[in-house]
């Protein structure tokens, strides 16, 4: 059995899935680009410390819905387009989270949806 979770607090999905789904006591978050859900646009003048903020909050949105905080979040994986932006990306991750850390993989990829330098997706349990 599963459960959609959507929420108008972080971008509509673009394309064929869901924001996140919920299946035996785990929650599957779509990566999040980092689209403001207001404009539909990516934060103006944003650098990669804007757009991984961006990101995060966009996560914890969907989080929230289900009734979830970053502290439930066992897994997140982090892609970039430009492994350069590592180090700006992961100071304004580690913000969001608290020790023990989530494990994570962070990969650079050719190319992301819309063109964006940063998407994260997670799966957190209840």
């Amino acid at each position: 059995m599963t459960k959609n979770i959507t929420t108008s607090a972080a971008p509509v999905a673009i394309g064929p899935y869901s924001q996140a789904i919920e299946a035996g006591g785990m929650v599957f978050l779509s990566g999040q680009l980092p689209i403001d859900p207001a404009t539909g646009d990516f934060p103006v003048g944003g650098g990669i410390r804007e757009l991984t903020e961006q990101s995060l909050r966009n996560m914890e949105a969907i989080l929230r819905e289900a009734g979830l905080t970053t502290a439930n979040v066992v897994k997140t994986t982090v892609f970039l387009a430009d492994m350069a932006d590592f180090a700006e990306m992961n100071s304004v991750y580690e913000a969001h989270f608290s020790a023990p850390y989530p494990a994570r993989s962070a990969v650079a990829v050719k190319t992301l949806p819309k063109g964006a330098r940063v998407e994260i997706e997670c799966i957190a349990v209840r």
